[in-house]
């Protein structure tokens, strides 16, 4: 009887690690919003900053970004949203998009190491896409290109 005992309690406890490893590793990702975007000659898959938090976060903190994945600020207004390189590991291409998913502006190898400058559009945006370094030259993502994406969930201040 006292080694049926033993065997539960070490199954159930096993049961509870793999559980609790479940839940503070694999269902934050799978909580993050995840589109498809589509800009110039790419697709991407693209993780949605739908709040000020996670816009404030962007891609500090991460080491690399996949040639086939972006970033996508979804603010609650046009405007000239200021973007900066805090906390950031690796340079990237910026994109700014007016509410009608237009480029409207381009800032090309953004520098990580440059934690002062702020790269702000010259006309309103809504949203802006951050990508791996080369990636507009590479998918010709211009002035003018049309971008293609739905937003899974409210946008809050």
């Amino acid at each position: 009887m006292s080694g049926n005992l033993s065997t539960t309690l070490i199954i159930s406890g096993a049961v509870l690690v793999i559980g609790i490893t479940f839940l503070t590793v694999f269902l934050p990702m799978l909580s993050k919003p995840e589109s498809k975007l589509y800009l110039g000659d790419g697709v991407f898959s693209t993780e949605q900053a739908l709040t000020n938090k996670a816009r404030e976060k962007g891609l500090s903190g991460r080491s690399e970004l996949m040639a086939d994945q972006a970033l996508l600020m979804v603010f609650p207004s046009e405007d000239q949203w200021g973007i900066w390189m805090k906390d950031m590991s690796f340079p990237i291409d910026i994109v700014w998009l007016n509410k009608d998913k237009k480029v409207v502006y381009i800032v090309k190898n953004a520098p990580f190491d440059d934690q002062t400058t702020i790269y702000k559009p010259i006309k309103p945006a809504k949203y802006v896409v951050e990508l791996p370094t080369g990636t507009t030259t590479d998918k010709a993502i211009t002035l003018g290109k049309m971008a293609i994406f739905q937003v899974n969930g409210e946008v809050t201040n």
